[in-house]
């Protein structure tokens, strides 16, 4: 089957080391489930496997993406509704409760230690399987499995947010953002964003943010809570925005993982700081029925076709994006 790969790792150029070719179609096995992929999306877990950062060069050729959606190939019996034929998205922790696995598993996200989705055919545990929200196409229920679910985790699990808080959400343009003001204006939250781009912010607003600053910008007022993924060229910034006993959730650190710390206002201030790694299984079932009720549809900024991954995965790199990237498989 036809399928995007790391071939290898390399940390200086993760796109020498990225393949679009055959690899051998997923063998049944117990408890699992085999899906006909029609889109995944590129997600910066996608690049980082290509650096080597969560998969060793021992473990490749390795298929990658960690999200999907697609077609169910045969029934799963003990979930209702879903059939063969049925269109489904998937969740992508392996290990988390031995569903599908031995008990006591260390977590891994797909394209780790299990192929990943970024090919023709995919296998998960049946209990990852659900079925896709009524609302999307296949091409915006991809996006669900890794952006919106770290978004949905982050404001409802981590930062605990309730309607009428506010929230700042650093960095507004990446799938994890762009998702989180969706669902932040949804739950009845006020929305701050930055971005250095005057055309990020403006898009930010239309999408449901109250407003958009520039990096470093005063606020208004303090926010009850942050949403993090820049890493060290916003977090100072954050810890000065967020009120006492506000909450900093972190998913990520695209720009360095090791800012001044400035525990001191963390302390003074009574600051917690969560950090977050996608969601549960749980959350990410919440997030489709928030999703179908609130009618809402991801960001997609741009498509490409699996032979074209390369380019998907340099539009990333060079974070010139403003939503998902899909690959069509």
């Amino acid at each position: 089957m036809r399928a995007v790969y790391a071939a290898g790792v390399d940390y200086d150029d993760p796109l020498s080391v990225l393949e679009v070719g055959e690899r051998p179609e997923p063998q049944g096995k117990p408890f699992w489930s085999t899906i006909s992929v029609h889109a995944s999306t590129v997600n910066h877990h996608d690049v980082w496997s290509l650096q080597g950062v969560g998969l060793s060069a021992d473990a490749t050729p390795m298929i990658l993406g960690t999200d999907a959606a697609g077609v169910l190939e045969e029934d799963i019996p003990v979930r209702k509704g879903l059939k063969a034929g049925s269109e489904v998205v998937l969740y992508t922790f392996i290990g988390t409760d031995g569903a599908g696995v031995m008990p006591g598993e260390r977590r891994t996200i797909l394209s780790e230690k299990y192929a990943g989705t970024m090919a023709e055919l995919t296998q998960v545990p049946s209990a990852n399987v659900f079925a896709k929200p009524s609302n999307l196409n296949l091409d915006e229920a991809a996006a669900l499995g890794t952006s919106w679910l770290t978004a949905y985790s982050l404001l409802f699990t981590s930062a605990n947010v309730k309607p009428g808080d506010t929230i700042l959400i650093q960095g507004a343009g990446g799938g994890v953002s762009t998702a989180a003001i969706q669902l932040a204006h949804a739950a009845g939250l006020e929305v701050f964003v930055t971005s250095r781009s005057e055309a990020k912010r403006a898009k930010a607003v239309e999408l449901g943010a109250d407003a958009a600053f520039e990096p470093a910008a005063r606020l208004p007022r303090k926010v009850d809570a942050v949403i993090e993924s820049v890493g060290a060229a916003t977090w100072s910034h954050s810890v000065r925005s967020v009120r006492p006993g506000g909450t900093i959730a972190i998913c990520g650190a695209t720009t360095g993982d090791q800012p001044g710390a400035e525990l001191t206002r963390v302390f003074f201030q009574d600051i917690r700081v969560q950090g977050n790694t996608m969601g549960s299984r749980e959350d990410f079932a919440r997030l489709l029925r928030f999703v179908e009720h609130a009618d809402l549809h991801p960001v997609i900024d741009s498509t490409f076709a699996l032979a074209d991954a390369r380019r998907a995965f340099a539009k990333v790199i060079d974070g010139d994006v403003f939503g998902k990237i899909v690959l069509h498989i």
